[in-house]
């Protein structure tokens, strides 16, 4: 992991909403997660990226307390969540990737049931407003469509008003509009200074939602950065390719891509054969990421 991604420790300030040191969780010679750390603020939005079996779902399950670390050290608002108590758990959101047993029950009566083990829940019509379900208040969950029941999710997930909230892949099924409020309501939900833990495969989303990314791969945390940092400066410098005259298929990463160019127009007295300028976007730079350390 590079070293402006370094975060964590037990001497962290107080003003951490999350602290993980040195995570680990085995299951006999499977390392699920391996020696993770690093620090979320109050109020942060905070996306962990990487590909399926990365170690995503495993870490948010060590922090939500479904699971219990084999090593390393975890404090989710000042507590450790393998011993939060109702109290604490009061003070979380979660919405995972699936749902409980709950389809015989309207949209309406579910969200009323959860609010009121909550000392100072959402109102449920506002919820249920906020995450497009008004019209479906009265609806039976098991009627809900795929992209519904993911709302549903997300509203018993905020209504609690917690102070931390854990989303994985909250918008998996959500069509391209739905997608878009669901960011207005973190957005939302930042202001009002939730901290949030959101992991996602839509990169657009955690560009435009995150504070900063972490990427994980096979267990490790291998960078942590704001997105604009992300990678490091080098993955970020444009790459102008060319074909050569004797036939050779050439790149070079330039901040100059215009001067190179310039040059290689004036070498070859014409623009060479399939000149082409690239700048890496959030995804290339992920893509390389995550290819580097598989070959690792």
């Amino acid at each position: 992991m590079t070293e402006h991604s370094i975060a964590g420790g037990d001497s962290a300030p107080a003003d951490d909403a999350i602290v993980v040191t040195g995570l680990g969780k085995r299951y006999g010679e499977l390392t699920a997660v391996d020696d993770v750390s690093f620090t979320i603020a109050r109020g942060e939005v905070f996306a962990l990226l990487g590909p399926n079996g990365a170690g995503k779902t495993t870490t948010i399950e060590l922090l939500e307390g479904f699971r219990v670390p084999s090593s390393g050290r975890v404090r989710v608002l000042g507590v450790d969540p393998a011993r939060g108590d109702a109290d604490w758990r009061a003070r979380i959101g979660v919405v995972s990737q699936s749902s409980a047993d709950i389809e015989r029950f309207t949209c309406r009566e579910i969200l009323a049931h959860f609010a009121s083990l909550y000392p100072r829940p959402r109102d449920v019509d506002e919820v249920l407003e906020a995450v497009g379900l008004t019209e479906k208040a009265r609806t039976s969950v098991r009627k809900l469509s795929g992209g519904q029941q993911r709302r549903l999710d997300v509203a018993l997930g905020i209504v609690g008003r917690p102070e931390v909230l854990f989303l994985d892949e909250p918008t998996t099924g959500f069509d391209p509009e739905a997608r878009r409020q669901f960011w207005r309501l973190i957005e939302r939900l930042r202001d009002e200074g939730t901290t949030i833990l959101l992991t996602t495969h839509y990169l657009d989303e955690a560009e435009h939602l995150s504070d900063r990314v972490g990427v994980i791969a096979r267990g490790r945390l291998i960078d942590l950065a704001t997105v604009a940092l992300l990678g490091g400066a080098e993955a970020r410098t444009p790459i102008v390719r060319w074909t050569a005259a004797n036939g050779e298929r050439r790149a070079q990463r330039t901040e100059t891509p215009g001067t190179l160019v310039a040059s290689l127009v004036t070498a070859a007295g014409a623009e060479p054969d399939g000149l082409e300028i690239h700048r890496p976007t959030l995804e290339d730079i992920y893509l390389d990421l995550i290819h580097n350390a598989e070959d690792a």
